[in-house]
Parts: C-alpha cells; structure tokens; sequence
C-alpha cells in the first residue's frame, strides 16, 4: 500500500529519462559485464587508452583480451581478421567521435560500443551502454541497449547511503566531500550487477535534458574557437552531440596542475594507461598531455573565458 502523510522526500520534477527504452543497470562497468554474459565472446578486442574499470569484467568473467592502438584520430587500429565470436570494443571518447562509431557499425559485425563518454549519442543495433555518472549529480547508474537479455532477475541499487559527496560540495564546495567520493567510487567498483536505484532514477527523471545539451555544446564551441590553433587535435564541431568534456591536447606538462591549483580540477585519463603502453605510442602522450577541460551544464561562458585566461598565463 502507498504510504500517505509523514515527513516529506526530495521533491523532483517528474520529466523523462533520456534513455527511456534502455535497460537500466548500476553501472558502465556492470552494463559490460552484462553484454558479456549475453554474448559469451570468446575473445574481445579493446583499446589499450582505457580505463582499468572496464577491464574488470573481462578478467572476472575470463575471456581472453587483445590490446589495439588508437591514431590521432582516435580511430582504432582494427585487427584484420575476427573469429566467429570475437568482438571489438569501441569508446566514443569525450563524446566527439560519432562518426567513427557510424563507420565502424556500418563495417564491423561484432561490436561493442562504449558510449560511457557520449550520452546523447543515440545507440546503433550493436550492444551500446551508457554512464550517467560521467554527465550528471548521480551516484550510481547505466544504460544499457541490447537485443537478448538474461534470463535471470537482478537486484536493486539502493544509492542513498552514498549521495553524501554531492550533498557536501552544494553546501561546503568539492574539498569537502572529496573523501567520500573516493569512497563511493571505490565501493561501485565491487558493487556486483544490479539494477539501477530509485533515487538515482527519479533524479534522472527530473533533469531538463535538452537544456544540458545545448549548455555543453555551446561551452565546448567557445573553447574550440578560442583554443583550436593551440589544440593538436583535430575536432570536427559537426560531430558535436553534447559532448562530455573539451579534450585539448597540448605539449605543457606545467599547464595541468597550473589550472588544478586555480581550483580547475582537471582529470587524468588514465593514469593505468602508461603501465600497459610504449612511451614511444601517442595513448601514452595522449595519458600524459591531454587536459579534458570541463564543459558541462554547471558552467556558462565567464567561467569558459576565465579557463582560457588562466590557459593563456601559462603559455
């Protein structure tokens, strides 16, 4: 029975999800565990510029795994050959990369498609998951297209215990529910499939979808017109499709920690990657001087001007 009166909950707008035909599990990484155990592949090709999270499922579920480059393109370095039930694995990264998903749908039978960095990107008829946390004030969440599914009956996430981190910087700022966060992001990584929490979806329920879009997208264009002659990446704006951050790439080992001591965290991905590559191969350049500059719907364009202002101190 519905319970009535008492102490009010979090009010949220009731919308609609983004992804409403998509399966919703827990997590990207327990999305491909889950295309996994459908697919039962008995080898899978991934990209050696990944993170070690999505490695996990692999190893767990033990498939055997071969490493492909990356060119400056970010298109992969496809082996000639596939068996029967190999399947490559391809990460639209930072969301800017659609038309080499398009491509590879359009030429690959055996794909899987990472679009944990491109959630607008619509899905194609291949396996293809999501991460909300990547976009938006979640703890927990994925979603997941695939055809065939398992037959057995999966647990919910219960979330509320770990939302402390996003409570605390709304009131005290990031400093002070970074420590929690680690914790919650080192709990999700043995947090075994399950189906994503209620909280976490009514949260995604409430979210004005396409006023994020736009919000990205025209912070990732004010930063591309500005910082392009600089950027060694070629960036096609016409692949634009509310991307996850502003990846530019420069050779200034001093301009990372220059904008994270300017309270400007930027990320690393991924720091693993340099265990596993050449120093002589562009993920290990890519690892070391790529500044994925945040762009997302928190942020307007005084906050882009006073990125590049900070940018330009150092160079």
């Amino acid at each position: 029975m519905r319970e009535i009166g008492g102490y009010f909950e979090l009010e949220l707008e009731k919308k609609k999800e983004y992804h409403p035909e998509a399966l919703r599990l827990n997590s990207g990484r327990n999305a491909l565990y889950y295309i996994l155990k459908v697919l039962e592949p008995t080898k899978i090709f991934i990209p050696y510029y990944i993170c070690d999270s999505v490695l996990e499922p692999i190893h767990e579920l033990k498939i055997e795994l071969e490493f492909y480059h990356i060119n400056k393109k970010f298109e992969p370095e496809i082996p000639s050959k596939f068996n029967q039930n190999e399947f490559l694995l391809y990460v639209n990264y930072f969301g800017t990369n659609d038309s080499i998903v398009k491509f590879l749908a359009a030429n690959i039978k055996n794909l899987i498609i990472d679009n944990s960095q491109a959630f607008y990107c619509q899905p194609y008829k291949y396996p293809t998951f999501y991460s909300t946390r990547k976009f938006f004030g979640v703890v927990d969440g994925s979603y997941l297209y695939i055809e065939k599914f398992l037959e057995e009956e999966l647990e919910q996430a219960i979330s509320y215990k770990n939302y402390s981190h996003i409570l605390k910087r709304w009131e005290l700022g990031a400093n002070a529910g970074y420590e929690d966060y680690l914790k919650v992001e080192e709990f999700l990584s043995h947090e075994p499939l399950k189906r994503m929490s209620n909280l976490t979806q009514n949260i995604l329920s409430s979210i004005n979808y396409k006023e994020v879009k736009l919000t990205r997208e025209r912070n990732f264009i004010f930063l591309h017109k500005n910082l392009k002659d600089l950027n060694e990446l070629h960036i096609n704006l016409e692949n634009l499709n509310g991307p996850m951050k502003y990846p530019f790439l420069i050779n200034n080992r001093k301009l990372k920690q220059f904008l994270i001591e300017n309270k400007i965290y930027i990320s690393t991905y991924w720091q693993e990657v340099i265990e596993r590559v050449e120093k002589s191969s562009y993920e290990y350049y890519l690892t070391k001087n790529l500044i994925p500059i945040p762009i997302d719907q928190r942020y307007n364009l005084t906050d882009m001007k006073l990125i590049i202002e900070k940018i330009k101190e150092v160079l």
